[in-house]
This record gives C-alpha cells, structure tokens and sequence, in this order.
C-alpha cells in the first residue's frame, strides 16, 4: 500500500474521506469543515440522531464538495480519552468498515486527531511519574510531536483493520477487506511532513510485524510444530539480516535443559529452542544492554498427563503466541535499526499425553542445576521458560531479561482481556518496560513478587516444586521463574490478551499480536538511532 502523508491545502481526491467525530466535540472546527463542503451532511444525520461520537459507531454518506467520492464518519469517543490505543483501534475501525467495498483509495483527515492528541497530552502529563497505562505523554525520552504520533498510529489502525484472520485458512471470505492500494493522511498546513513521513515509515514496518505476528500464530498445530517455528524463524531472520541458531532436541540433552525436555517428552514432535540475534556477537545496545526477549512456545497445549478439560481445547493453538511475538519484534528492531544487538529466544514444544510423558511427582534438573518436582504438568510454561532463561543470561550474556508467555488462566481471570500482568525483579526495567508499553498503545498492570509465597513452593524430594495450590499462583508463577534469572529482569503474562474469542469493530478473532510492539519499544528505547 502506498502511504502518501499531505499538507491539508494539497490533498487529492480519494474514493473515501474519513473524518473522526469526538463525542463531546460534535462542533470541532474539522468537523464543521467537513460538513460545509460536504453539503451540510453532518448536520442532517446529527439532527437525526445518526451522528453521535461514539466510539467505533460509523455512517457512510455522500460526500458532496468534498476530495473523494464518499464520507465516512467514525465515532471516537469522548476527546479527552484518546490516546494512542484508540487511536489505532478507530483507523482499524474505519478500515474495517469498508470491508466488502471496492475501495482502493482513502483519505484520513487527521486535522482533528492532531488537536485531539494536543489538547490531551497536557492532563495527562499531569500524572507525574505514574507509568501504568495508555497515556500520549508517556515516552521515557519526551513527549512526540502530535502530528508524528497520529501519523504513525493511523498508518497501524489502518494496516492492522486491512488484516482478516481467514485470509489463507479459508476457502471462502464472506467479507475481504477493502483492496486499498493508497493511503491519503491529511495533516494541518505547517506540519513538519519530514516527520510525519518518518511516523509513517515507523507505524508501516510496525504494523507489518504485528500484522506477521497474527498470522503466524494463527497457525493450527498440525501446520505449526516446534520444528516449523524453527523453520520460519530461519526464513524470518535471513530476510531482515538477523542470525538465527537453532537448538534441537539432541542438543538440549546434552546441555542438561531438563525441564525444557521434560514437557516435550509425550509428543512425537521433538522440542527445540530457536535463537534470534542481531548485531555483532557481545555487543550492548546504545542503552548499554545486551537485551535479550524470551517467549514461550507451546504449539499445543493438552495440559499433558494434567489433561485439561475439552472444552476450547482447540485454543491452545494460541500457546505459543509469546514466541513468535519475541521473534517478531526482534525482526522489527532490525529494520527499524539495521545492527542494533538484540536477542530473541523462543522455547518451543508440544505439551502431549502419552506413554513417554511426564507424570506428575517426576524430578528433573533444570539448566541451571536445581531440582523441580513437576507437581503439575500443566503449568508447563514455567518450566521451559526458567531453562531458556537462564540459557540467555549463560550462553548470550544478557544484561537485561524480558519473557513473553501466556501463561496462566488466572492472569484472565484477574484482569481480562485488555490488561496484561507483569512482575520483575528490577524496579527501573519493569518501570521502563511500562513506559515503553504506553508508548505502544498497550496496558500492563504489576502483581508483587511476594517471598510470603515461597514456602508454598517447597517440595521434601526437590529444591521447589512448579505448582501447588491455587492461592497466590499468579504470584508463584513468577516466583518461579525468579529462581531462574540473576540479572533484571521482567516478566510479561499475556493469557488475557494474546487472543480474541469475538470479532470487535477494530479487529477479527485469533491472535492480536499482543506485546509485539511494546517490545519493539522496550528494545529501541524510544525512537530509531540517527
């Protein structure tokens, strides 16, 4: 799609002209632009009650003197509640929108986002060092112009509603998305359109992983096996000049990854760990780091001997969407920034039943030398993610740790599926990582690492044992993975928001690429070196 950033007084005609309604700001200067030249149409389908502002809510009319063939009208809700998530999530409205259409060509005016963003940032300045959240302010390095941030999120928003989740897995699209080939976004005269062109460029290559993401790990398990990550992987880094190393089975034995081995044990299809790097071997980022990102990749989940109960059994497709969303982001970071060192490890295995699995009350040696009695052969997760840990901190030397999981049912259960979990041992990485999270457009919530909890971790036949009751697991899931890292460290639980059961106005069903972009974030520190 070609993506065309233009002064207001130079636009071109487009096949459709899309402008934002803001609930409390139904007479907005855009707005009545808008509804001057499109013949009072705005005006006639408020006096009915058509045109509200809510958020998502879209009417499709004529659009009279307008540069384009029709007007649609999108509801973003209340003005002082836009920000970047919403932002890219009423772009992908408006796509959406036009599915089924022969539309080729839109323009968005973004005249009305940019005085949104504007007028919003100051109040949420305001908040002081609070970094949990979306918020438009919340960039570790300073706040980014207005134009360049709309610029950069409508591109996603637009990129990411063009996505249908059937593409390929069907053989009949009841709706396909809009053929759209060009991309008008319409900017007040003034603009610096060097940096809203850069903003477009970003949220382009963004979009593109995310977008990769989705569809990677909407991949069945019978098309996806630990191997086939593996493979994709290869073909994913040789493409964007990344190094790839992939450990297999045979390897892992010999290393002493007893626990990464144990859960793969029940399936015909063998475990391996996929390593992704880019930059010269040993190198630190310019932010003195050597980051490395750890996902965990479950291409099936059955819960093993602990079978899990069938119902939406076939879900756990979605267990390994922390992997490839670690193997994604850091193919991002190396288009975004050529050479820049980072690391992404994927643990990848199927968790099966079978007559070689592992049984609960079985004792391993994980990578690290310490005893764990598998209590519970579904709080698998855990176990591969502790033996990729500590590989990284051993093998890559990593500084700073981040891993990627969907990891426990309670996760959702506590906060839904639009906030993720985290924990961490390094207040400054876990407060960095929020940063970068608002800065994507994503919400993440802490959970204490209570040392309360510990005892209820204790085994007589082993150091610690992986499960135990249900109190506090949320928390004892990280204080497993603790016992695994020496270095900063911060884990992300993503179980509520990797996957989506429903349609919603902004997105289809199945993977949501969730953590992708906060990752990008995190690993570029706020913006592509110059």
């Amino acid at each position: 799609m070609r993506i065309i950033v233009t002064a207001k007084s130079a636009s071109a005609n487009a096949g459709v002209f899309v402008a934002p309604v803001f609930s409390d700001q139904l007479d907005a200067p855009h707005l009545s632009e808008v509804d001057a030249k499109s013949g009072g149409r705005v005006a006639a389908l408020r006096a009915i009650g058509e045109v509200t502002g809510g958020r998502y809510v879209s009417v499709l009319t004529s659009a009279g003197r307008l540069p384009a063939d029709h007007l649609l009208l999108v509801g973003a809700g209340a003005r002082a509640d836009f920000g970047r998530q919403e932002l890219q999530r009423w772009a992908a409205a408006a796509t959406r929108r036009l599915a089924g259409r022969r539309v080729i060509r839109i323009a968005v005016d973004a005249t009305g986002i940019i005085a949104a963003l504007t007028s919003t940032a100051p109040a949420l300045r305001a908040e002081g060092g609070a970094s949990f959240g979306p918020g438009l302010a919340a960039d570790s390095v300073g706040p980014r112009d207005a134009a360049i941030t709309a610029v950069d999120f409508i591109v996603r928003g637009v990129i990411d509603g063009s996505f249908h989740e059937g593409v390929g897995g069907k053989s009949v699209i009841e709706s396909k998305p809009a053929p759209l080939s060009v991309l008008e976004i319409i900017v007040p005269n003034g603009t610096d359109l060097a940096g809203a062109r850069e903003g477009a460029r970003r949220g382009e290559i963004i979009a593109g992983g995310v977008e990769r993401t989705r569809r990677w790990s909407n991949y069945p398990a019978n098309e996806m096996p630990p191997l086939g990550i593996a493979e994709e992987a290869r073909d994913r880094a040789r493409a964007v000049g990344l190094r790839a190393t992939i450990i297999t089975a045979t390897q892992l034995k010999r290393m002493g990854a007893g626990m990464l081995l144990a859960v793969g044990k029940g399936s015909k299809n063998p475990p391996c760990l996929v390593v992704l790097s880019g930059g010269k071997p040993g190198a630190k980022d310019p932010l003195g780091r050597r980051l490395a990102m750890v996902g965990k990749g479950v291409c099936f989940d059955t819960g093993g001997i602990s079978l899990k109960p069938p119902a939406e059994m076939e879900e756990m497709k979605h267990d390994k969407n922390g992997a490839i969303a670690v193997l994604e982001a850091a193919a991002t970071v190396a288009q975004l920034d050529p050479g820049r060192p980072i690391h992404a490890l994927a643990a990848c295995v199927e968790n099966m039943p079978g007559g070689n699995a592992t049984r609960p009350g079985d004792v391993v040696t994980a990578l690290n030398g310490k005893r764990v009695e598998i209590t519970n052969t579904d709080a698998e997760g855990r176990l591969i993610l502790g033996d990729a840990l500590h590989y990284a901190e051993r093998e890559l030397s990593a500084t700073h740790l981040v891993d990627v999981a969907t990891l426990t049912g309670i996760a959702y259960s506590a906060f839904g599926g639009e906030v993720a979990a985290t924990c961490g041992t390094d207040a400054a990485l876990l407060d960095e990582f929020h940063l970068a999270a608002r800065r994507a457009g994503e919400v993440y919530w802490p959970y204490p690492l209570a040392d309360a909890y510990v005892k209820n971790m204790s085994a007589w036949s082993a150091d610690f044992q992986n499960s135990g009751s249900r109190e506090a697991s949320l928390i004892r899931s990280g204080l497993f993975l603790r016992e695994f890292v020496t270095v900063p460290w911060v884990h992300l639980d993503i179980a509520g928001t990797a996957y989506r059961r429903s349609a919603t106005p902004f997105a289809g069903r199945g993977s949501t690429g969730a953590a992708h972009t906060s990752l990008v974030e995190l690993a570029m520190g706020g913006g592509v070196r110059r």
